[in-house]
């Protein structure tokens, strides 16, 4: 398969990284004025959960190709900050065609992303992994399944063929009953955690207290105090959160029960705790935070604890770009 992955980020290039060493080919588009575009290989360091639990850690080296076509059987979307409008822009600029998969947060109803995507054919996913990018290195956690959507509910016409892409890496679909509620109900998750590690860091610190927020029963309290919140909003913008029991199951039991829970699943997944550990795309988290502290706010909420964390975390933003000024 030809796969197009837009852009160089953590997520693109680590599926990019899998479907290339699966054996098809993936090029990366790039804008004419990214910083990036002078990069010809990266070196990879992985933890690899599709064979063992723990992750199995190996080194390699991902060789970058760029777009130099128009057609495409897949094209990889994983953009920040919701900004999949400017990706579809782009794509209708250079005249470059293929099925989307859009493999990121996506904050959009779906009526919003059907007229922002035009004739475009696409399916929602969702990615198992994460990690950094810092120079010319990729760091990155995988594990052994991935998000996406069903081929009954997907706009896409070679559905068939992007399952055997990801069996070609190894990696099981999992087709959750609606794939949009899925992505908002866990952009709430990942807030009120955010939210929580963010207001407690200090400069310079944000590995250091992801590693002790999953240490900690005091912090973890707190997160679930904070996701109880943000899944209260969730709910408000159209997640039926009865369908999502095994997802949510933790986060409604006594907190004192949950933060013991959370903290011996971290102490025993060397997966997740990594995970935790190197996301780093500032931008993107505060992001996630936001559109839950204004859709709470819009809908009159009671959200205090994440509401608190959230702007704490604002806070301590401005501080720092003052401090930058």
């Amino acid at each position: 398969m030809k796969i197009l992955v837009v852009g160089l980020g953590v997520i693109g290039t680590s599926y990019g990284y899998l479907f290339q060493k699966a054996g098809h080919e993936v090029q990366h588009l790039l804008r004419e004025d990214s910083p990036k575009r002078s990069l010809t290989s990266l070196s990879v360091q992985v933890l690899d959960g599709r064979q063992d639990k723990q992750g199995r850690a190996f080194k390699d080296t991902y060789q970058i190709k760029p777009c130099n076509q128009k057609d495409y059987d897949f094209i990889f979307v994983s953009v920040a900050k919701g900004q999949v409008g400017d990706v579809i822009d782009d794509l209708d600029r250079l005249a470059i065609t293929g099925s989307l998969i859009l493999a990121c947060g996506i904050w959009q109803t779906r009526a919003e992303l059907d007229q922002d995507l035009g004739n475009h054919d696409y399916i929602l996913g969702y990615p198992v992994a994460g990690g950094n990018l810092i120079e010319n290195c990729l760091t990155f956690c995988l594990f052994d399944h991935f998000m996406l959507e069903s081929e009954e509910k997907s706009k896409l016409s070679n559905y068939q063929q992007l399952v055997q892409v990801f069996d070609d890496c190894q990696i099981k679909l999992e087709v959750p009953d609606d794939m949009l509620e899925w992505i908002w109900l866990h952009m709430a998750i990942n807030a009120g955690v955010i939210a929580v590690v963010a207001s407690s860091a200090r400069t310079g610190e944000g590995k250091a207290i992801a590693e002790n927020l999953m240490d900690s029963r005091k912090l973890l309290a707190q997160a679930v105090r904070c996701i109880r919140e943000t899944l209260t909003i969730a709910e408000a913008k159209g997640v039926n959160l009865k369908n999502y029991g095994k997802e949510i199951w933790i986060y409604r039991m006594p907190i004192c029960l949950s933060s013991r829970l959370m903290k011996r699943l971290f102490a025993k997944n060397l997966l997740s705790r990594k995970i935790m550990s190197l996301h780093s795309n500032l931008p993107d988290l505060l992001f996630i935070c936001q559109k839950f502290f204004d859709l709470g706010k819009k809908k009159e909420i009671p959200a205090p604890n994440f509401n608190q964390a959230y702007l704490t975390f604002w806070d301590k933003l401005k501080y720092l770009e003052n401090e930058e000024l």
